[in-house]
C-alpha cells in the first residue's frame, strides 16, 4: 500500500477551524481512503499539514537552535528614531541585538525604566517612547556596548 502526505494551505474562519477540511475527509470517506487527522503535535509548528494516509506517520520538526547572546563589547547597536505607521508619534528604534529574546527583553526593560518612559520588544527591536537616541546612547556605552546614533 502507497502513503501519501498531503499538505494543504488552510484558511482559518472565525472559530479557528479551519474552512474546506470537512469537505477534505467526506471527499475522503467517499473514495474509500483511509487517512489520520495529524492531532498529536502542536499544530502552530507544522502550519499546512493537515494528514497523512499512513497511519503511524510521525510529523517530524528541525530544532533552530537559540543563538547565544554576545558580550556587551562585541554588540553592535544602532540607536535611531522612527515615525513611520505611528500616527507621527515618534519611537526611538534599538536593532542589532544578536542573542537570546530574554536577554533583549531585559536590556528592554533595563532602558525604558532608565529613561522612565514605555516602549515594547517586538522582532529584535527595541521601542522606546519619544525622541530618547542621546540618552539611550549613553546608557549603552556605559554599559559596554557599541552603540551607534543612527538619523
Amino acid at each position: 500500500m502507497c502513503y501519501d502526505i498531503f499538505y494543504i494551505n488552510c484558511k482559518y474562519n472565525k472559530k479557528g477551524t479551519t474552512v474546506g477540511f470537512q469537505q477534505l475527509c467526506v471527499f475522503l470517506q467517499q473514495n474509500s481512503c483511509n487517512y489520520s487527522i495529524m492531532a498529536n503535535n502542536d499544530w502552530k509548528s507544522r502550519l499546512g499539514m493537515v494528514y497523512s494516509t499512513n497511519p503511524d506517520y510521525q510529523f517530524e520538526q528541525e530544532e533552530i537552535p537559540e543563538q547565544e547572546t554576545l558580550p556587551a563589547k562585541e554588540q553592535k547597536l544602532i540607536v535611531k528614531i522612527d515615525k513611520k505607521g505611528r500616527g507621527g508619534k515618534q519611537v526611538t528604534v534599538v536593532e542589532g541585538f544578536i542573542g537570546k529574546d530574554e536577554d533583549l527583553e531585559d536590556l528592554g526593560k533595563m532602558l525604558k525604566s532608565k529613561c522612565g518612559v514605555g516602549g515594547s520588544v517586538k522582532e529584535g527591536l527595541i521601542l522606546v517612547q519619544g525622541d530618547q537616541r542621546d540618552k539611550i546612547t549613553n546608557i549603552l556605552t556605559t554599559l559596554g556596548y557599541r552603540a551607534k546614533r543612527g538619523n
